[in-house]
């Protein structure tokens, strides 16, 4: 072959290239929503103090900035009744052109996964753009954990615990029944409408154990460990991919609570209340943290959301700042957010009845 025909050939094969790739953009921007001049509204139904809040102020102007147009994202905070208040709001919306965004958590996934009588929202009905996952931390106060005798918790067995809840049937399940199965007495204050209002307990010595999210906690609670004034616990973990609990990535360095589990003589990672809690662990943290569209929102507005949010991903500094804001998490788009969706509302039914009848036992909390 002559060295003109295939240069030939190489120039079209780049023209070739060059043109299908215009082609997709064509017919993307053809298909995308044009929100220049809107302002997108993001409810998110808890206070804006927690990690939920620190979420959605991460993304806002990301988002802002990756969708076309480039409309104003506004972050409004909705709290009220553990999160199920703004997401009654969310289902009472109908699409109209893409100004209103939700974002949820596992707080508002555990009581539509209870039957909690004060959910009137159904996920079916919403549309996930975004899925993104998370861990938690708990932690103590200088003094508690210095009397652990390593990873055994088993010292800490004959302390008054104080924690700031949201609920026994939110995402506070979690750390509630861990603490419970390594034998510590924690005696919740329900009522407090998110985390951030937690960790402000346990810093004014209201509290003297808490937990917060990743996000939350590397904002909130760093500063607090850096000062002496806080010692973390353990993490919940992470998923590795053959579904077993490992460290997590964001705190490599910090025992899990099955580490503390195993390390403790009174608690058991296997039968029906290790099966609950990693259940819920399971719906609570992997899929933490989602963004929907309302109902009856078309292709058009579902693909313009997730083409940003990949844009975003996208962007050269986004490992190193998600990284510093949210952990190191996946944040999913698509088919995997759609998988992260199902598994974050679908538990077994053995976990769903330990879970009824823990609250019922342990809090005299009846889901009817």
């Amino acid at each position: 072959m002559s060295k003109f025909k295939a240069t030939q050939r190489v120039t079209a094969s780049f023209a070739a290239t060059a043109a299908a790739l215009i082609g997709f953009q064509a017919q993307a921007d053809d298909h995308a929503i044009d929100l220049t001049g809107k302002t997108v509204e993001w409810v998110i139904p808890f206070s804006e103090t927690g990690g939920s809040a620190k979420w959605a102020n991460f993304y806002a102007p990301l988002l802002s900035e990756a969708l076309p147009g480039q409309p104003t994202v506004v972050v409004k905070f909705m709290p009220g009744a553990g999160s199920t208040k703004g997401a009654n709001y969310f289902q009472g919306q109908e699409y109209k052109d893409g100004t209103l965004i939700f974002g949820s958590s596992g707080s508002t996934q555990f009581p539509y996964l209870l039957g909690d009588p004060r959910v009137k929202y159904e996920y079916s009905d919403w549309n996930v753009v975004l899925a993104s996952g998370t861990g938690g931390v708990a932690y103590l106060t200088p003094e508690l954990a210095a009397s652990m005798d390593g990873m055994d918790a088993t010292p800490l067995q004959g302390t008054d615990f104080i924690y700031g809840s949201q609920g026994a049937t939110r995402l506070d399940l979690v750390p509630l029944l861990a603490w419970e199965m390594l034998g510590l007495n924690v005696e919740p204050v329900f009522g407090i409408k998110g985390r951030g209002d937690g960790r402000l307990m346990f810093e004014r010595g209201e509290a003297n154990i808490d937990y917060q999210t990743s996000s939350s906690y590397l904002k909130g609670v760093t500063p607090l460990v850096e000062a002496g004034t806080a010692v973390p616990m353990m993490s919940w973990g992470a998923l590795d991919d053959d579904g077993n609990i490992v460290r997590d990535p964001t705190f490599p360095d910090m025992p899990t609570f099955k580490e503390i589990c195993e390390a403790t003589p009174s608690c058991e990672t296997s039968g029906d209340q290790w099966e609950a809690w990693k259940s819920f662990f399971i719906a609570g943290f992997p899929a933490q943290k989602m963004v929907f569209l309302p109902a009856g929102a078309p292709e058009a507005a579902i693909a313009t959301y997730s083409e940003a949010f990949e844009k975003v991903k996208a962007r050269a500094d986004f490992a190193e700042i998600s990284a510093n804001n949210l952990g190191k998490y996946p944040q999913m788009t698509g088919a995997k957010a759609k998988g992260a969706l199902k598994s974050g509302t679908d538990v077994p039914q053995s976990a769903k009845d330990f879970v009824v009848n823990w609250l019922q036992e342990r809090y005299g909390v009846s889901i009817k």
